[in-house]
Parts: C-alpha cells; structure tokens; sequence
C-alpha cells in the first residue's frame, strides 16, 4: 500500500513515525491541489477585455481582485482639486493683482489663479513655487505649464482617447518635484564590451530587467528611429540593418520597448497586436492608433519640452552618466494602468491647463 521507502523508513526508525507521514501528506496535499486548479480552474476570478475576433485568443485578463483596488494616486489627486469660480465679469485678474505670474496665465481671475496655485503646489511638492522669479524651478514651472497645455489642447487623441481624461501635473509629479518613472541615457551599459553587445546582457530598469537592450526607449522615444523587427520575404538581398530593412538588432530593440510598453500600462501584446498577424497594421485593434499616437506624442515631448530644459536644471537633477535632461515615457503617467489614474478626468475642473488661448472655458 505505501512506497518502498516509506516501509524501509518504518523499519529502520521504528519510533520516528512523524517525518515520513509529514512528507507524504505535504506530497498528496500538493498532488491534491494540482488536480483541484486542474479540474476546476485557479481560484481567483479573472475578467478579460475582449480584444478581438472570439476564437482567437485575443484578450488581455486581470484578476478581479486587482481591478477592485484603484490606483492610490486617484484620492490622492481629489484630495488637491476643488471647482473653479466662474468669472462673472470685471474681476481682477492675476497678472494685475500677484506677482510672478507665469506666462499664459495672467488673465486668469485672482480666485481661478490661486486655486490653480495651490493646487500646482501640492501636485508638484513645491511649496513655494513661483515665488522667486530668479528660481530654476520658477522657470522649468513655465515650460511645463505649457507642455500641460500642449497636450490637452493637441493630444487629445490619445490623452482622450476613449473619453475626457486630461493631463495636470498630477498626472506624472504625484506630489514630488521630480517624477517617478522618468529615465535618462545610460550609455553603455556593459563597458567591457563593444559594439552591440555594450547595450544588452545587463539588468536594467529600461530593459525591463531583462537582457534585451538598454537603449530603446533612447532609440525610439528620443531619437525617432523606425521601430521594426523584420522582413516578410526570405532571403532578402542586401545587409540587415542597412539595405532598408530591420535586423535582428532592431528587432531586440523593438521588443524592448515593447516589453515596457507592456509593463507600463498593465496589459499583454494583445492589448495592440492581432495574435495571427503582428507584422499587419491593418489587423490591428483600435488601441494600436492610440499608441502609435502616444509614441509621436512622447517624442514631442522629449525632443520639444523636456530636453531643452536641460540647461536650466542643476546637476543634481541630471542624469548619473551622461549629465542629460530627464525625458518620460509610458509608464511616467501610466503607472501600470492602461489609462493614468484608472481613467479620472482630471482636467474637468482645471479648464486653466486645457488651452493654450488663455481663455479656460469654464461652461465643461
């Protein structure tokens, strides 16, 4: 009835009888609960968006009990916002009655503008912002500002892209002066190496701590290279990389930044990607557009916004190996969710961050 080794143990210790039923029954408890998630599935209820045809296997599940949990941030963010004053007329306006007012922001009524002030305080973790004009965080201040108002006023493809959801300072800062998940040019992350391989084989936050390369989010959300894995044809005449079409080492860069883009928002290559046809940008899902369009969005950014405010930064907030401008990416607003702060409007009440005209429409 019992195994071998259980009678010889029996035998060979005749007062020790605890050690070997405590194995077995560790060994059939463990056999036991295999069969149970075999026979009627893992425990934990999961849902699944739907991300194409039935049948296909294209979905993207999360467990249930991760969907119930928001994102921390979201209270985080209501606990700092309040409803505008709309102007009635003839109120004094910011420029006219504060100091320091940043550009684009003076003909706001004094009641919208301190609002916005403390709120912006709170969102970037600057007590004093804007209070000394000769500051560097008064004049990275006025650029963001105008970055803010930049995406919500031409972005709205993809900041809205299923509904109003806006972008405030919030949306990255989550009240510290400098954002989380931002990143910067590592260099050559393996030095005793060459070439190619000086990207990739070291662990590192950019590559998703895996031994794809470090330099992708560089490569395509910087520098603006075509992201691209492979030809169709076999056999392709000319040099991979340099004849016109991509070679393996664009392909493992590719995949990089794929990988992050995955982590970033919390989904699988489903959420993009028709499973039969990666290559094909005509069987792709809609969230595919969205994220074309992210990706030309975060190259604006960087290249427009973030990189030439570089030389107003002190050293302290460049980067540790080549002294560069922190830049974003998906994950500095997503956070892991497919829409930042679980899709909360955020701008509704702060029309002051929503154009670049100067005049809020405070009727939303």
């Amino acid at each position: 009835m019992f195994p071998k080794w259980f009678d010889k143990w029996n035998r060979d210790n005749p007062t020790d009888i605890y050690k070997p039923a405590i194995l077995v029954g560790v060994a059939g408890g463990a056999v036991f609960a295999a069969a149970m998630v075999v026979a009627w599935g893992q425990p934990f209820k999961t849902d699944s968006l739907q991300t194409g045809p039935r049948g296909t296997g294209m979905s993207v599940p999360e467990f249930e009990a991760d969907l119930a949990v928001p994102d921390p941030g979201i209270a985080g963010f209501l606990a700092t916002t309040s409803a505008p004053v709309v102007p009635q007329g003839g109120e004094r306006t910011a420029g006219a009655a504060r100091d320091n007012v940043p550009p684009g922001l003076e003909g706001l009524t004094v009641e919208n503008y301190d609002r916005l002030l403390a709120a912006m305080r709170d969102w970037t973790g600057i007590p004093d912002l804007f209070d000394d004009p000769a500051s560097y965080q008064t004049s990275v201040g006025h650029v963001m500002i105008g970055m803010t108002q930049n995406l919500n006023e031409n972005w709205a493809g993809h900041v809205n892209a299923n509904k109003q959801v806006g972008v405030t300072c919030y949306t990255c800062h989550r009240g510290q002066p400098v954002p989380a998940d931002i990143w910067y040019d590592l260099g050559d992350v393996a030095e005793r190496m060459a070439g190619w391989s000086a990207n990739q084989n070291m662990v590192t936050a950019q590559s998703q701590y895996t031994s794809l390369p470090s330099d992708a989010l560089k490569t395509y959300l910087l520098d603006g290279e075509m992201i691209g894995v492979h030809d169709l044809d076999s056999r392709v005449a000319g040099v991979p990389g340099k004849d016109g079409y991509p070679g393996i080492q664009n392909a493992e860069r590719t995949y990089s930044l794929m990988n992050y883009v995955s982590n970033s928002l919390g989904v699988n290559c489903l959420f993009c990607h028709n499973s039969r046809a990666f290559y094909d940008g005509a069987q792709v899902t809609p969230q595919w557009g969205t994220e074309s369009l992210g990706i030309q969005m975060v190259l604006e950014l960087n290249n427009d916004y973030l990189v030439p405010v570089g030389g107003l930064l002190p050293e302290d907030r460049l980067g540790p190996v080549k002294g560069d401008a922190p830049k974003v990416a998906c994950k500095t607003c997503h956070k892991g969710y497919q829409q930042p702060l679980q899709g909360t409007n955020v701008i509704k009440d702060w029309p002051e961050l929503a154009t670049t005209s100067g005049e809020p429409d405070y009727g939303n």
